[in-house]
């Protein structure tokens, strides 16, 4: 599955991240996390950094404009030509279109959106199990509602090119499912 381009969605606590790094390692592309991005402009003190630094300083959420900047600045590296795991991006469907128009720019498009879905209570467990202090029960069933409030839209907008997948079991087991469905897809 050579030159894939794909977008992992899925609630906090679904295992995007895992899953992106492996998936990343066995199609051979890039794993594109925006906070990854974030921490390397931040780190960097780049233009892009010391704007999004002043959003969260602020107490706001960094604008699509910085966001998709970053993306668009990372998407410019050699190592994308041939595709990319997106973990964090989009999350509005406003940034699903500069997305869009960014590959365009290079005669590409989206392979798939893959939706890792994951009851609510197995989330909240998984999230409970990191011991952090501010993962408390009622933190992460309020994170999970504004997920699924913020991404429906973006799943509706997608809906073409979304194949959801089981995201409960072994993590290998999980890889398995995305890979067999990206193969499916692609």
């Amino acid at each position: 599955m050579a030159g894939v381009r794909v977008v992992l969605v899925g609630p906090p606590g679904a295992g995007k991240g895992t899953q992106a790094i492996r998936l990343a390692g066995s199609l051979g592309v890039p794993h594109i996390s925006t906070g990854d991005l974030f921490r390397a402009n931040l780190s960097r003190r780049t233009e892009l950094g010391l704007a999004a630094q002043r959003f969260m300083d602020a107490g706001e959420l960094v604008s699509d404009e910085v966001t998709v900047g970053m993306v668009a600045d990372r998407l410019t590296d050699p190592d994308t030509e041939n595709g990319f795991i997106l973990d964090g991006f989009p999350r509005t469907v406003a940034q699903a279109d500069a997305l869009a128009e960014l590959l365009a720019r290079d005669d590409h498009e989206l392979d798939a959106v893959v939706a890792l879905e994951v009851p609510e209570d197995v989330v909240v467990a998984r999230l409970l199990g990191r011991g952090r202090g501010d993962d408390t029960e009622e933190v992460i069933r309020r994170r999970q509602q504004i997920y699924r409030e913020e991404t429906y839209p973006l799943l509706r907008h997608y809906a073409s090119r979304t194949v959801t997948v089981d995201a409960v079991g072994e993590v290998e087991e999980i890889t398995g499912r995305v890979l067999d469905a990206l193969r499916t897809r692609t």
